[in-house]
């Protein structure tokens, strides 16, 4: 399930963005201050729900549903307000749901468990955390990595950002330019470890593989580096710190990351 947040108050925002984690931990979820950039990220990425305040400074939340509608008739509309007197104006435009503020994650629920337009549970089941210490979780429990070079090589599939990668490559990250015959077999033994731990949490589908590369599938995944990439201002705060602490390769990266927040 895709689901955004529109709210030009900070505090507002924050507190259902943290609603929304809560009761929807499987759920990709974004936030935005400005509606201007609301209705571009609809058009390419498609939205299931939005929670949309109604009296905002640069679009009302009544202009901008009617701008997702024209994108996605079937968008669950769900305004977030302090005020009850747009109600009556609010269920006249069929919206899905109208929740008082201050909105709690029981209110939340129960507009989630009882969408206008059903939506199925989305099937991403792995989370990944890049922002401080490299983690993975999988229905929000820690996925334990038999080696450290198994979770590390996996790490780096991540900040690939879905691109294929050499088996060349993956050696000389992992083993800093020494690949020796031995290298290339612990590799393989590595890959077949990584296959094989995800395999048994049913996440083995996250991984592409073809005659020697491999990469990730980021559809099946939630990563905060990958919400950065799209403009997402809750991970954009999260990454003013560091990125995959464990691994000194990650640098470059992170230097990357500290550049794009300059701008």
């Amino acid at each position: 399930m895709k689901i955004i947040v529109v709210d030009d108050e900070y505090l507002a925002l924050e507190g259902t963005l943290a609603g929304l984690k809560k009761v929807a931990p499987e759920a990709d979820v974004r936030g935005f201050r400005d509606p201007g950039e609301v209705i571009e990220a609809v058009r390419e990425e498609g939205v299931d729900v939005a929670f949309l305040d109604i009296e905002m400074r640069i679009m009302s939340g009544f202009d901008l549903a009617v701008e997702l509608r024209k994108i996605n008739p079937a968008i669950n509309i769900i305004f977030t307000t302090g005020f009850r007197e747009y109600m009556e104006d609010a269920f006249g435009i069929h919206v899905s749901g109208y929740i008082i503020k201050p909105v709690t994650p029981e209110k939340l629920e129960k507009e989630l468990n009882n969408l206008r337009f059903p939506v199925e549970k989305n099937s991403r089941r792995m989370r990944v955390q890049t922002f401080g210490e490299f983690e993975v979780f999988v229905d929000e429990q820690p996925l334990a990595f038999s080696y450290a070079k198994t979770k590390e090589l996996f790490a780096y599939l991540i900040d690939a950002n879905g691109a294929m990668v050499t088996n060349g490559t993956l050696m000389a990250i992992l083993w800093e330019d020494d690949m020796d015959g031995e290298h290339r077999s612990y590799l393989r033994n590595l890959v077949a470890d990584l296959m094989h731990t995800l395999k048994d949490c049913g996440c083995d589908d996250v991984i592409l593989r073809r005659r020697g590369v491999i990469g990730v599938d980021k559809s099946k995944v939630s990563c905060d580096y990958y919400d950065l990439l799209k403009g997402d201002e809750t991970a954009a705060r999260s990454a003013d710190g560091e990125y995959m602490l464990q691994y000194s390769w990650a640098e470059v990266t992170h230097g990357a990351i500290l550049q794009m927040l300059q701008h």
